[in-house]
């Protein structure tokens, strides 16, 4: 069974669902898909994202606001509006949080003040913060150290090993979304090649970045397999086996204290 351990499920296309998210879920579950944490861009994603998780009870959900989000988005964010946002048991993470230079360089400033609210209240609740880094990898980790950040997921991951290596020191865990299956994605696969085992996380992203063979289509979590399968081609392993170890990496990140 897979964990997408990072999906937007209330910006999918449900064109194909008749607009029905739980049927999406349901095809999801029957391609091996256990368990899905609900990713918020936005503070205000916070309700829709609550309602489905307590619809569901494989579905978590986090509380925070993408670094590409307005300057007057990010000024609302704090440590304790986060900390009140995500009291919710079915709350798994804060974020996604992080920076972003390449959709963003007028906010700086509030990216970074909004990154370290997030981290705060990730320590305070001993919940995992969920980064997102584009453009600005040097300053992402210049954050989580100052901040002493060791409880995290920098998903998506698209650097080098320079930057997976110095990430794990901290404690992270590194997610691999369905660009590891791209044609172009060598260097990402030569970083997946190098990592621990046991810090590795899958996710869809979707409905961005759908996998090969359906790249460039809407992405949904029912294709968190064929990102599994990627990371089984390159590592080794059989599906069944990257199923079983990315699970338990994602129980240890949850359970992690």
């Amino acid at each position: 069974m897979f964990v997408d351990s990072h999906c937007h499920l209330n910006l999918l296309d449900l064109t194909p669902y008749q607009g029905d998210l739980d049927a999406a879920l349901q095809q999801a579950r029957d391609n091996g898909v256990s368990r899905f944490m609900a990713i918020s861009v936005a503070l205000e994603d916070h309700q829709v994202l609550a309602e489905i998780a307590q619809r569901h009870a494989d579905v978590g959900y986090s509380v925070g606001v993408h670094p590409a989000e307005t300057g007057e988005q990010l000024q609302q964010v704090t440590c304790e509006r986060l900390q009140g946002l995500a009291a919710d048991p079915k709350v798994w993470a804060l974020g996604e949080t992080g920076l972003d230079y390449y959709h963003n360089t007028d906010f700086v400033a509030e990216q970074k003040q909004a990154f370290a609210a997030h981290i705060q209240a990730s320590k305070i609740l001993k919940k995992p913060v969920v980064v997102h880094t584009r453009a600005a990898a040097q300053d992402t980790l210049e954050i989580i150290r100052a901040e002493q950040s060791d409880h995290g997921i920098l998903h998506c991951f698209t650097e080098d090993w320079e930057m997976a290596k110095a990430l794990l020191d901290c404690g992270y865990y590194i997610s691999f979304s369905g660009i590891v299956s791209f044609k172009n994605a060598q260097q990402l696969r030569d970083v997946a090649k190098k990592m621990p085992i046991d810090r590795i996380l899958i996710e869809t992203d979707s409905p961005y970045l759908a996998p090969v063979p359906y790249r460039g289509k809407a992405n949904e979590p029912k294709y968190v397999p064929y990102v599994a399968q990627a990371l089984s081609d390159v590592l080794g392993k059989t599906l069944e086996e990257i199923a079983l170890i990315t699970t338990q990496n994602f129980d240890n990140l949850l359970s992690q204290q």
